[in-house]
């Protein structure tokens, strides 16, 4: 602390200079200090900060009219003075509780209503860093009017014997020093004629900029715990700290995040949420395409202007600045890649460089949190993410199992208070029958439910009649939800079911060997991909003749691994696009894999796909390219990927060098025996007893080489046939199909 020295204590020399509330030093006495213990007399002593001024002499010290009324000091005076240190551990103020009142009084005042909220903005920006006591007044200066405050309360924070380094344990105390993070409460002083608004009224606990106790599934947000957390570590913990500690560590705030992921899965709500989450101004909101304008220099100038306030803010207050948060939704429709836009304007790339500028150009902000969202991370201009700017990154993703449940908890649960929720409904069965839902395809989910319950009870006849009893016989139960599942919400990320069923309308006849060993390699695969950490890229290939049911085993397959993402990458699909838009089309197949922890990719009939035709020869080398290499590329870290290829070229697919990329090559046969064409008949339940023995008895050995495709439209047409003749019919036309040779 050092030992006391003998000032004179002299006026403060302006009004002005009176309103800062410090106490006005020489600049060559106290080596910098910010803060003095004086001691008027032996039993007194008051802790003030300093303010340097040319006006002050060597040797005196100068008091404003308040503060010397508050410790007693004499104009004239000798007065002892020492340097006063604060322990940045044990004396930062939590919470202050200030009473407020006009600093001149008078009856015929009229009422003035004050937002306790900016009070307390305003206050934290003039008084950072400042010492205060129990009792002591001040003057404060707020919209162009005096107000006279008076400290109430004081309550520190102990980071000395803090369990957790996030929170200080609070205390009451005397004296301790404001930091930018402190709660401030106002109160009006008794008979006063002032109205207090906003949450900053009355008494509150301190609160850090983030409250540990804050509960995201009350805010509608569910299935992001993990995001939330590792957010929190790199972007908030920091501004939790005393600015002295954060000071000594020669750290910057993080100034920037970027929350990318599929369509519907939270980043807006996320963004929005914490904003209204943290001790902070009211984030600023802007659409990427708001910013664009048609008139030259316009789009720059609309960013410029979004960061106006924290630049004079920083400018006035320094590290005293309060936080100012700016939510820029579809961001990648400004921040697209420099270079990457046709035209002669340019107007995408001067906004990017703009927005480069203000976020960590050569005068650089330290009070901001830039938060931009985006679903197409790839065409951001990469100066943007690096370290520094949007440093960040988080991939908001599809929710888990548990993730499901919690979005479907908090969308049902204002029905579940009520009473409108069914018994039969199980909200665990429901985030498992969700894959690959989003969360607002969740929310979409319960909505058709709903929808589904309230139509039962509407009499739709000449008129429209509500039930009258409606009201209490309303309940969304099990069926309500099924039969949204199946009939009104489709996820984007989802499995196709319906494509699926088209391929194996028929079923899989097991003929014989042949096919199990398909089935058997096939489940071998499936259970590769899903249990080994080695093999995150599993590919399959299915060879065989022409109407082998290769692409019915491919859909047997896919369907069985029951992967939330299983989609069929077929020509029917592609018929008219061109080389480049099926490399696309192609291409997008595989980043939707990509974003689900386990998913199925059938590229069916690849060839056809190739464009490939025997006279010429000709193929797409543009799309054989694409495809060779996403087969080998490997999906991301704690992603996995089946791929399972059919081809009836086998011959070509070599020429092509593609065999190498399948990890496995399986051949389909057709069926070349008695015993496998008597198999498919039975199972077929066309023929009788009779005819099926005589079928046996004309084919058996005889040569036979037919695909399972052709033999089940073949028997659809005996089908048809009187049965009399049927079972020598079918024979005639399987020779004349080239099929049985007698």
């Amino acid at each position: 602390m050092g030992d006391f020295k003998e000032f004179r204590a002299i006026k403060c020399p302006s009004e002005d200079l009176s309103l800062t509330n410090c106490v006005l030093v020489h600049d060559g006495d106290f080596n910098n200090a910010k803060h003095i213990q004086v001691t008027p007399t032996p039993h007194s002593h008051f802790i003030f900060t300093t303010l340097t001024h040319p006006t002050t002499g060597q040797g005196k010290v100068a008091f404003n009219a308040v503060q010397r009324k508050w410790a007693g000091i004499v104009l004239n005076a000798d007065i002892k003075v020492r340097v006063y240190q604060f322990n940045s551990k044990t004396q930062c103020i939590g919470s202050v509780v200030l009473e407020i009142d006009h600093l001149l009084k008078k009856s015929s005042t009229p009422p003035v209503t004050l937002d306790s909220d900016k009070l307390a903005a305003e206050f934290l920006m003039t008084f950072g860093n400042h010492s205060l006591t129990v009792d002591q007044p001040l003057i404060f200066s707020f919209d162009t009017k005096i107000y006279s405050l008076r400290v109430k309360e004081v309550e520190v924070l102990d980071f000395s014997q803090a369990k957790s380094q996030m929170s200080g344990k609070p205390k009451l105390a005397q004296i301790g020093m404001l930091t930018p993070n402190s709660g401030v409460v106002f109160e009006k002083t008794e008979n006063s004629n002032l109205n207090l608004t906003g949450k900053s009224k009355g008494k509150s606990s301190y609160q850090s900029i983030i409250n540990p106790d804050w509960d995201f599934n009350k805010m509608g947000i569910g299935g992001l715990d993990k995001e939330f957390s590792a957010i929190f570590r790199r972007a908030f913990a920091s501004r939790v700290f005393p600015p002295e500690i954060v000071e000594q560590l020669g750290m910057k705030h993080v100034r920037g995040i970027l929350l990318f992921g599929p369509p519907g899965t939270g980043k807006t709500l996320m963004a929005r949420q914490i904003g209204k989450m943290l001790n902070a101004r009211e984030p600023k909101i802007v659409n990427g395409p708001q910013i664009l304008d048609k008139y030259v220099g316009e789009s720059e100038a609309n960013v410029r202007k979004l960061f106006a306030d924290a630049e004079e803010e920083e400018k006035r207050c320094g590290m005293n600045s309060g936080l100012h948060i700016i939510i820029f939704d579809e961001i990648d429709a400004i921040c697209k890649a420099r270079g990457s836009v046709a035209g002669s304007s340019a107007v995408h790339d001067t906004v990017v460089n703009q927005l480069l500028a203000k976020l960590d150009g050569v005068e650089q902000l330290n009070n901001i949190l830039v938060i931009g969202m985006t679903n197409r991370k790839d065409m951001i201009d990469e100066a943007l993410i690096r370290p520094g700017r949007l440093e960040v990154q988080m991939e908001i993703g599809l929710p888990d199992q548990h993730g499901r449940l919690q979005i479907l908890q908090i969308h049902t649960e204002t029905m579940r208070t009520h009473d409108k929720l069914a018994s039969d409904v199980d909200l665990a069965e429901l985030s498992v029958e969700t894959k690959n839902f989003s969360g607002a395809e969740i929310e979409g989910l319960v909505r058709a439910a709903q929808s589904t319950a309230m139509n039962r009870l509407i009499k739709a006849s000449s008129t429209v009649e509500v039930d009258p009893d409606a009201i209490e016989k309303l309940r969304i139960n099990r069926t309500d939800f099924i039969h949204a599942l199946q009939n009104d919400i489709k996820p984007a990320f989802g499995s196709s079911k319906e494509a699926l069923e088209t391929y194996l309308a028929n079923g899989v006849i097991n003929w014989g060997e042949p096919v199990t060993r398909v089935l058997e390699d096939g489940d071998l695969i499936v259970s590769q991909t899903r249990s080994s950490d080695r093999t995150p890229l599993v590919t399959m290939l299915l060879e065989g003749p022409p109407s082998s049911g290769k692409t019915a085993l491919a859909a047997k397959i896919a369907k069985a691994s029951d992967f939330p993402f299983v989609k069929l990458c077929t020509p029917e699909n592609m018929i008219g696009y061109h080389e480049a838009a099926k490399c696309q089309a192609i291409k997008k197949i595989f980043d939707d894999a990509y974003k689900s922890p386990c998913s199925c990719i059938v590229i069916d009939d690849i060839e056809r796909l190739l464009d490939y035709v025997p006279v010429g020869p000709r193929f797409s080398n543009l799309v054989l390219q694409a495809l060779l290499v996403l087969l080998k590329k490997a999906p991301p870290a704690g992603r996995k990927l089946l791929v399972i290829g059919t081809t009836s070229r086998k011959d070509v697919l070599r020429d092509f060098e593609m065999l190498n990329v399948f990890s496995t090559i399986v051949h389909v046969s057709n069926i070349s025996g008695s015993k496998g064409l008597m198999a498919v008949l039975e199972n077929a339940e066309v023929f009788g007893k009779q005819e099926l023995d005589y079928i046996q008895k004309k084919t058996d050995g005889k040569k036979l080489f037919i695909g399972i495709k052709k033999l089940l439209v073949l028997i659809e047409m005996a089908r048809q046939l009187e049965s009399g003749e049927r079972a020598s019919k079918f024979l005639t036309i399987l020779e004349d199909e080239g099929a049985l040779d007698y």
